[in-house]
Order: C-alpha cells, then sequence, then structure tokens
C-alpha cells in the first residue's frame, strides 16, 4: 500500500498535466506538412517524449530546492515533495536520472542539434529555479523560451528549417502567455504577490499592460505574415489556401480572450487553461480543423 501511494506522489510529482506544453514538437513538422509521414510523426514522437523527461526532471528539482518556501504557500504546501509524501533526496536523485536519459535520448534520436536544444532547455530552466526567477524581464524571457526550445526541437528531429515567423510567432507568443500570467497574479494577489513571488513587487501593471499590447501586437502580425505566406505557397502547389487564410480568426479571438482574463487577473498556467477554458478549446479544435485544411486537404 505503501509502495503504491509513493508511487502515485512521484508521478504526481513529475507535473505530467505539464507535459501538454510539449505538444509544441509537433508545431513545426505538422505546418511543414509532413507529419502524416510515419517517420516524421515517430521522431516528433520521440522527441516529445525526451522534453516531458527533460522537463520533469527540472520540476523536481525546482520543487526540491523550495520545499522550504512552499511549505509556506497556501496551495504550494500539498506539493509532494513539499508535503513530505517525496522526499527531497529521492526527488534529486530521480531529477539526475531523467536529465541525463533526456540528453543521451536526444543524441541517440537525433545527435547533436536535438542535445544542444535539450541541454539549453535544461540550463535556462535550472538558473531560473537558482537565479533567474528574481531577475525581472529576465525571467519573463527565460520562462518564455521553454517554450520556444520545445518548437524548435520538433524542428530539429523532423530536418525542418524553421521560418523567420515562425519562431516571431512562438517568441512572442510564449512571451505573451508568460506576461499574461504575470498580470494576472499580480491583481489577483494583489499587496501579497512579493510575497508568494519576488519578482512581481518590480512590476508596475502599467508595465505588464504594455508588454501585453507588444507582444499581443507582434504575435498577431508575425501569424497574419506567417499565414498568408503560407496560404500563397500553398496555393502555387495546389492547395486550398482560403483555409490556412482563415486560421487568423481563432488564433486573433484567442488572443483577445486572454488579454480579457490577464486583465481580470483569471490567467492561470497555460495546461489549466488547456484543460479548462471551454472557449479556448472551441477555439483550438477550429484552428486544428482549419489548419489541417489548408496543409493536408
Amino acid at each position: 500500500m505503501v509502495r503504491r501511494h509513493l508511487g502515485i506522489d512521484l508521478i504526481t510529482a513529475l507535473r505530467p498535466r505539464q507535459w501538454t506544453k510539449n505538444l509544441l514538437v509537433f508545431v513545426a513538422p505538422a505546418a511543414a506538412g509532413i507529419l502524416s509521414q510515419r517517420l516524421s510523426f515517430l521522431h516528433a514522437l520521440g522527441a516529445f517524449w525526451i522534453m516531458c523527461a527533460a522537463a520533469s526532471g527540472t520540476y523536481l528539482l525546482n520543487d526540491a530546492m523550495d520545499a522550504e518556501a512552499d511549505r509556506r504557500h497556501p496551495v504550494k504546501v500539498h506539493r509532494p515533495i513539499a508535503s513530505g509524501a517525496v522526499s527531497e533526496p529521492l526527488a534529486i536523485a530521480l531529477s539526475v536520472v531523467l536529465i541525463v536519459v533526456s540528453v543521451a535520448g536526444a543524441a541517440i534520436l537525433s545527435g547533436w542539434m536535438l542535445v544542444a536544444v535539450v541541454a539549453s532547455y535544461i540550463t535556462i530552466t535550472v538558473a531560473y529555479t537558482i537565479y533567474l526567477k528574481r531577475e525581472p524581464v529576465v525571467e519573463l524571457a527565460a520562462v518564455a523560451s521553454g517554450f520556444v526550445l520545445r518548437a524548435i526541437a520538433g524542428g530539429v528531429v523532423t530536418h525542418i528549417p524553421l521560418s523567420s515567423w515562425f519562431l516571431v510567432v512562438i517568441s512572442f507568443g510564449a512571451l505573451f502567455i508568460v506576461t499574461g500570467k504575470r498580470a494576472a497574479e499580480s491583481i489577483s494577489l494583489g499587496d501579497d504577490g512579493p510575497a508568494h513571488r519576488p519578482v512581481l513587487g518590480s512590476y508596475t501593471k502599467t508595465f505588464l499592460q504594455s508588454t501585453l499590447v507588444l507582444t499581443a501586437g507582434v504575435t498577431t502580425t508575425g501569424y497574419c505574415l506567417w499565414a498568408f505566406e503560407r496560404a500563397g505557397s500553398l496555393g502555387l502547389s495546389g492547395h486550398h489556401a482560403i483555409w490556412t487564410e482563415l486560421t487568423v480568426a481563432p488564433v486573433i479571438l484567442g488572443i483577445l480572450h486572454v488579454l480579457r482574463l490577464a486583465d481580470s487577473g483569471h490567467v492561470g498556467e497555460p495546461e489549466e487553461m488547456v484543460f479548462h477554458d471551454r472557449l479556448l478549446q472551441i477555439l483550438g479544435l477550429v484552428w486544428v480543423v482549419l489548419f489541417a485544411l489548408g496543409i493536408y486537404a
């Protein structure tokens, strides 16, 4: 019985709900129209699990290092490591194993380029845990880089060159989501914000709102330019370009929805929004259908 509970606590400590972020590895091959190819799909799937191992390894390390602070947090105190259900030495040992497995898996699957991406993700995440999370603006970029590196991993493992507009959309879209979360935390936590996340004391409401507008504008512009450029190339190859152009609509509506949530203090973790926000789920489904019709029809 004890072993069963420990196993459940260990799985919870790996934060499997956050593995949804790793679906970004499928975006580049999907956009290139090669995800339907068996080998490309299997390589992307392998990269997905490699990023899951790397992410969970860093989550364990982060929770082990922050265990004492988490015990003073009303919600984080229930995390397996903070609550004592999983010991800190066990978490650190498992973290090292997962990180080594992720790097070794990257080397086996795709060689040094994927190793470089995975190692960069691990390095930045560990640096964030140790120091960067206390540095305003830099911490936003550090968290956003995790999303970007996941998308790059998908391009590397399937040998897809990533366009400039693709990188612009992924980079500023990630920064938009991270800033939205900080803005929501600032509103919902109020004066208690710095006690739970010290960097919030360095952000003003005006700064966060300005950053949200800036990143939303660049993301929207970048996506429109990517979509219309992509639609042009698809039209030349006989595909129905209109479907790709129409994907702009759910993207813009999704951005406006997140802006509204951030302004009211209701933006949570990205994975929580994926699982619980009905409107985002509907918009995401519409985007997937239109995207698939444009690329594969």
